[in-house]
């Protein structure tokens, strides 16, 4: 994998990028190399830090230490194929196959022959496997399928598949090569997941006679890239991986690994990376080319696994390695073998068979983890509805057990495709409606459709009643509990004081009853306040660069420059995604990007200028507490004179974010003490005065507390009582997947459900009469994550952002954009319905969206619920 061009990495290099892989640091290039060179002790080491990423991720997932399999049949649906790939004996001419009397294609009986002997094997997966397009190359199998009624190969797979699913009930995955948007869109209905092994984005294997991938049209890296992003887009659960040994560089070999954490990123649709070893085959033009060395397959498996994180699986097929070799392959950070058949050989490389299940369970054990069978696609794909289409929900469901694994008391027995009996249909819409849940849907929000309209009337005292019976139960409550859900009943405010601190620490840490309580009062409370309307901005998110060096540990963010994920934008780049923002509909800017060390302070004023002088109406919410401090600084000006200057510039409010927890113990530990909790306090605070509004965060689930977050929520209760300046709380669960923190073992995986529903309900509580609207992400929760705290508490989504990329690099699950209309679905989940809103919480006029997104005073003061701020003069007169 090294060309005479690449020099050897040194021994001291590879330590340094082995000691930041295990520091949770971010890997550039240069330092990718250097692991993939990795030999020796070096080796083991490298190796027992992908381990632990794969532990941290096999812990997130709440599984138990599990390595999974698909017990699967392989149905080679045809060998014939258009390309001609050098290492191939899968693939065979027409007459070829006539020479061995085999078919061009299988026959649906042989199809059905072999899936019905899966089935009755305990097999669950049906793994189509079939040459790319071979009806453009040979006239025989163009013959074949139009004497069948076919106008192309992927049409009979279609077929197929359905024929599997009625029949067996088997759930197929199909790996056809290269396909179309409108392909995939067709075939999705009939397979829970697909694959399409990107092997390389080396385009010299491509394009130079002779290697690997020369006169293989469906191996072009480009083309194959576009089919996985149009997978992401379709959300189709997809396998994918690399081919290793073919020839490649080690810098090809970096980029490819990049291309595909890049895509998983982006889509959250890659379920597992193949790191497949080379293995020669007599007979094909790469038969005397050496097979991969196993020192250099470890390593590329566990520089993978540190690239990718602990979130993507990395697989690697048993049976292309020795017995003796697989306890290695676990060292190195895979946690999933793939399918594995105790029917039908490997079809792709019948020379080496499968090993048993009995030696699986073996080195599996041996290493502390137990081998458990999975369906075609993995769990968090499963248990997600909008992974599946509608289609075959039902048939992933009966095989399903409520994780998503496969439940082993379940036999695939066919289920019609297109008809649906009352049993599916019932599942089919319970689905349709999202998940119900029980804790949320039932607890707190209750059964409210379901009642007579004279019920008051008929059962006359029956509300009196239900309340006693309420507070009998309350009285099983403990003291503090019982105590801090008086006061959420009866002074929501008193919460923030001091005095009553132990009795908000207990809430916060409610469960159980006592947690349906506290959020059937905070919805109370927030129904009092702000009404029944869910709230949304039409905006986008900026990050205009995300080259930083704060050393911020809970960041997955930031990059140096040499990183390969690393971007900053030109002005003109930034002006050309505010005007499609503006034609969009967006009456909002969000503008924030990593501390670059190469940029002065006052080119923030710059990239004010550059948002408004494409749009001047557009509203510019813009520069963290963060930025703000480090363009002070470099500019040699106060804080106060910066924010004055932005907001000359074009700033009309900043974000909130950066408070992370405000108690510098805690502040350490996740920033070394960039950002003092004084400090932020102080550019907030100076910016209400200055005259720019902003939003409130506080960023939970990592190495802090409940009494950590009571005591933020009295901070910024303080504050607004001071400056009125803060337009909404957003509460930002931490997303842990990425994040050094987390991967360097300090940080929990992120806060949990219960966490979300107390900090949302204390948030509504503690803040009351002081910050109006609580805010939820959804890039952070998800659709249902959302809709359970708009039952306890919250009354806004956010924005659409059209792009975002601190959480997604992070790695949340949930995407970078959503178009209005799934905000408006949102709410409905919550049985409410949305309302667009201004940045400042102000009235979107339908007929002239727009125009309401003007700035300064008169839309601070226009329709705004919470913040009125005056200008910066009258506000000191006010204060003097």
């Amino acid at each position: 994998m090294t060309s005479p061009d690449e020099l050897t990495p040194m021994a001291a290099q590879i330590e340094r990028a082995i000691r930041r892989a295990s520091k949770g640091q971010s890997i550039d290039d240069t330092e990718a190399r250097s692991l993939l060179a990795a030999r020796g002790e070096q080796l083991a080491q490298l190796m027992a830090v992908a381990s632990a990423l794969r532990d941290q991720g096999v812990e997130a997932r709440g599984l138990g230490p599990i390595i999974t399999y698909s017990p699967k049949v392989f149905i080679p649906l045809t060998k014939l194929c258009r390309d001609s790939c050098h290492y191939c004996t899968f693939a065979a001419s027409p007459a070829a196959l006539r020479g061995r009397g085999e078919p061009m294609f299988l026959e649906p009986e042989e199809v059905l022959s072999i899936a019905r002997a899966g089935a009755q094997a305990g097999c669950l997966e049906a793994l189509f496997t079939l040459g790319d397009r071979p009806e453009d190359r040979w006239s025989a199998a163009a013959q074949w399928l139009d004497e069948r009624g076919y106008d192309s190969t992927l049409a009979y797979l279609r077929a197929m598949a359905i024929l599997v699913l009625e029949e067996t009930g088997l759930l197929p995955h199909l790996n056809p090569g290269v396909m179309s948007w409108d392909e995939l869109a067709r075939l999705r209905p009939v397979a829970p997941s697909m694959g399409l092994m990107l092997e390389t984005t080396s385009r010299r294997l491509f394009e130079t006679p002779g290697l690997a991938h020369y006169g293989s049209p469906d191996k072009d890296p480009q083309v194959r890239l576009r089919v996985l992003a149009d997978a992401g887009r379709l959300a189709i659960p997809f396998t994918t991986g690399l081919l290793i040994g073919i020839g490649e560089t080690s810098a090809e070999l970096v980029d490819s690994i990049r291309a595909l954490k890049k895509l998983s990123q982006e889509y959250g649709h890659i379920q597992e990376v193949i790191i497949q070893n080379f293995r020669a085959k007599p007979t094909t033009a790469m038969a005397a080319a050496p097979d991969l060395e196993t020192e250099a397959y470890l390593a590329t498996i566990a520089t993978t696994r540190v690239i990718l994180g602990p979130r993507v699986r990395v697989q690697a097929p048993p049976n292309l390695s020795d017995r003796a070799e697989l306890a290695g392959l676990i060292a190195a950070g895979i946690d999933d073998w793939g399918g594995i058949s105790p029917v039908t050989a490997d079809h792709v490389n019948p020379e080496r068979p499968w090993p048993h299940l009995d030696v699986m369970h073996e080195v599996t054990e041996a290493a502390g983890m137990r081998l458990i069978p999975r369906l075609t696609a993995h769990p968090e794909y499963v248990t997600r509805p909008s992974w599946t289409d509608p289609h075959i929900q039902g048939h992933v469901a009966a095989l399903a057990d409520v994780v998503g694994l496969a439940n082993p008391d379940a036999h695939p027995i066919g289920l019609g495709w297109q008809t649906r009996d009352a049993d599916y249909q019932e599942f089919a819409d319970s689905q349709a409606g999202g998940r119900v849940e029980l804790a949320v849907d039932i607890d707190i929000t209750g059964r409210t459709h379901d009642r007579r309209g004279d019920f008051d009337s008929v059962y006359g005292d029956w509300g009196q009643v239900a309340a006693a019976a309420v507070a009998a139960k309350r009285e099983t409550f403990g003291g503090d509990v019982l105590a801090g859900l008086r006061l959420a009943e009866n002074n929501p405010a008193a919460l923030a004081e001091e005095s009553n601190e132990d009795a908000a620490v207990a809430l916060m840490s409610a469960d159980g009853q006592a947690l349906v309580e506290l959020t059937r009062i905070a919805d109370q409370v927030r129904a009092d306040v702000v009404g029944d309307a869910v709230t949304y901005v039409v905006n986008r998110n900026l990050n205009f660069t995300n080259v930083c060096y704060t050393g911020c540990r809970f960041c997955a963010f930031a990059q140096r420059k040499s990183d390969a994920d690393a971007f900053t934008l030109s002005p003109t780049e930034i002006g050309d995604r505010v005007d499609e923002a503006w034609s969009a509909g967006a009456t909002e800017i969000c503008m924030q990007g990593g501390i670059h060390p190469d940029l002065p302070g006052t080119a923030y004023f710059d990239l004010a200028r550059a948002v408004k002088s494409r749009q001047p109406q557009i509203h510019l919410h813009a520069f963290s507490p963060m930025e703000v401090v480090n363009g002070a600084t470099r500019a040699g000006i106060s804080i106060r004179e910066w924010l004055t200057t932005a907001r000359a510039a074009g700033v009309d409010s900043i974000p909130g974010t950066a408070a992370e927890i405000l108690d510098d113990d805690i502040r350490w530990i996740l920033t070394k003490g960039k950002l003092p909790t004084d400090a932020w306090i102080d550019v907030v605070t100076t910016a209400h005065e200055v005259g720019l509004p902003s939003s409130s965060t506080m960023m939970y689930g990592h190495v802090d507390a409940p009494i950590h977050w009571v005591r933020h929520l009295r901070v910024l209760r303080q504050i607004q009582s001071r400056t009125g300046g803060f337009t909404e709380f957003v509460g930002l669960p931490f997303v842990h997947h990425n994040a050094p923190l987390y991967l360097a073992g300090v940080a929990r995986p992120g806060s949990t459900r219960r966490e979300d529903l107390a900090v949302t309900a204390m948030s509504r509580l503690m803040l009351y009469g002081s910050i109006d609207n609580i805010q939820v992400s959804w890039v952070k929760l998800g659709p249902q994550g959302c809709a359970d705290l708009l039952l306890a508490g919250a009354n806004d989504l956010g924005g659409t952002l059209m792009e975002e990329t601190i959480s997604r690099m992070a790695g949340s699950e949930f995407g970078s954009s959503v178009e209005a209309s799934e905000l408006v679905e949102i709410a409905g989940l919550a049985g409410r319905r949305a309302k667009q809103r201004t940045t400042t919480y102000g009235e979107i006029d339908s007929d002239k969206s727009h125009k309401d997104s003007q700035n300064g005073a008169k839309t601070h003061a226009d329709g705004h619920s919470t913040v009125n701020l005056p200008t910066p003069s009258v506000f000191s007169a006010q204060h003097k």
